[in-house]
């Protein structure tokens, strides 16, 4: 495995925990709407993170072409890596949270407003979770550039 490779995992985590980052911040921002397009108030959503086999042709153009030159790869392409990517982005199926309000415009006959199903506490804590793994990824990205430049240390 090159550092190659190590980076291009890492940094398939990074993009997932900044999807995951971005999803729980529009749902923060959108916690008390109550009128979407679609009519009714905003639903939840959440990320689904899926492991996929890690393949060296998604690396950059330098790490394909030019460091299996510098470092034979070694079977890499039959390895058991694997990474991180979006699956998709679900919305919450948990129902809408009604309140007594017969003076809000979105009330009902019966004075009910449908509130967005959006749990604030658990969205902070996805929020401090996905930068918790972001900075691990970001530990490990520079762990490989670390190690690759000591490797580098070694020749001089």
């Amino acid at each position: 495995m090159s550092f190659v490779t190590a980076i291009s995992i890492a940094a398939s985590g990074l993009s997932a925990e900044r999807t995951r980052l971005n999803v729980a911040a529009m749902n923060l921002a959108n916690a008390h709407v109550t009128r979407t397009i679609d009519g009714g108030p905003y639903r939840a959503r959440s990320v689904i993170f899926a492991s996929a086999p890690h393949r060296p042709d998604r690396e950059a153009s330098f790490g394909a072409y030019l460091l299996p030159a510098v470092f034979p790869v070694d079977g890499e392409s039959g390895s058991d890596l694997e990474e991180v990517r979006v699956a998709g982005i679900v919305e919450d199926p948990v129902p809408f949270r009604e309140v007594y309000d017969p003076g809000h415009p979105d009330a009902d006959e019966k004075g009910i407003v449908r509130l967005p199903n959006v749990n604030v506490m658990e969205q902070m804590v996805d929020i401090m979770t996905a930068a918790r793994a972001y900075e691990a990824n970001l530990t490990a990205i520079e762990t490989a550039k670390a190690m690759a430049l000591k490797t580098l240390e070694i020749g001089k």
